[in-house]
């Protein structure tokens, strides 16, 4: 095999690998393709509660699973998008939802980060402002004493 044709080949595998892998099963899918797409669409909107940083609709885990067939479900006894999220919100809170709405009962954390910075540099301009002026010895400079002694060392050196 040839340098390029194992380049390739290595290439179609790394393309493979990096593309989106789905946990839908065919057993769960809709029959109708405009539900399934609506129940698609609810889902990558969802938190996988085991994996925490995925969609349900990418996670493979157990309960992933079963919120996915929960959306099915909703979907299929007439709820709307809307309901269907506000049903496991209910049920799971908010943190099912993988970009949470912001209220008042989360606003400190959406503002929380914004805040301690504010508060940071607001304590690190205080603390600039209150620094005393650096005297002239501090600041390299020579006292008149000073200065006369180094002009005598330096006449009599």
């Amino acid at each position: 095999m040839s340098r390029l044709a194992r380049l390739l080949a290595a290439l179609v595998v790394l393309l493979g690998l990096a593309a989106p892998a789905f946990a839908v099963k065919p057993d769960e899918m809709l029959a109708d393709p405009a539900m399934e797409a609506r129940a698609r669409a609810i889902s990558t909107e969802l938190r996988c509660l085991v994996c925490q940083n995925e969609s349900i609709d990418d996670s493979n885990a157990p309960l992933a699973r079963d919120l996915r067939l929960l959306v099915r479900e909703r979907l299929t006894a007439g709820d709307s998008d809307r309901q269907v999220l506000d049903y496991l919100v209910d049920k799971y809170g908010e943190f099912v939802l993988l970009r949470p709405v912001f209220s008042l009962r989360n606003a400190l954390l959406w503002l929380g980060p914004f805040l301690v910075l504010a508060i940071g540099g607001l304590v690190i301009v205080s603390k600039i402002r209150r620094r005393p002026a650096a005297p002239a010895a501090a600041a390299g400079g020579l006292t008149a004493d000073e200065q006369r002694a180094l002009d005598e060392l330096m006449k009599n050196g």
